[in-house]
């Protein structure tokens, strides 16, 4: 996987970012929202762009996984066909990472709220530390979901 410039630049930003001062995330606080929305949207986009170049094997089993999780067993997913075990096993251990980064995309989200409700620095630069991790773990899934691409 190359490295995403939006992904890079966002870790850069939130590296600085927590040794801002409060005046300083007061004025930059929508350039660090909108940067870090620059890298989910990259991560995103270049997450799915793997995943449709999946076999259909794979394409069925990780939309089982995720059918399952929803609880939702009225939405076929394919016409009734068998999922081989590999398959099954590959597509769960990408969907572990997805779910892994999602929430600790999550948690960095909420973090960051919080620290603009109180107006608190240390909240803020926690959540920089929690944002590139969610990134360093959707990259993570993201490998694993390149693993999976045809040869």
């Amino acid at each position: 996987m190359e490295k995403i410039p939006e992904v890079e630049a966002a870790k850069t930003l939130m590296t600085e970012a927590v040794s801002w001062s409060v005046m300083k995330w007061l004025r930059e606080k929508k350039r660090v929202r909108k940067t870090a929305d620059q890298a989910n949207a990259a991560l995103d986009q270049l997450n799915q762009a793997v995943k449709d170049c999946w076999h259909d094997s794979v394409r069925v089993a990780y939309a089982s996984l995720v059918t399952q999780e929803s609880g939702n067993s009225t939405v076929p997913s394919q016409p009734t066909q068998e999922i081989d075990p590999q398959s099954r096993l590959s597509a769960k251990r990408v969907k572990e990472a997805d779910d892994a980064a999602y929430r600790a995309r999550m948690d960095a989200e909420e973090t960051f709220d919080e620290a603009e409700r109180q107006l608190s620095t240390s909240l803020a630069r926690e959540g920089c530390r929690k944002a590139i991790q969610s990134w360093e773990l959707h990259e993570k899934a993201i490998r694993r979901a390149e693993a999976l691409l045809p040869q």
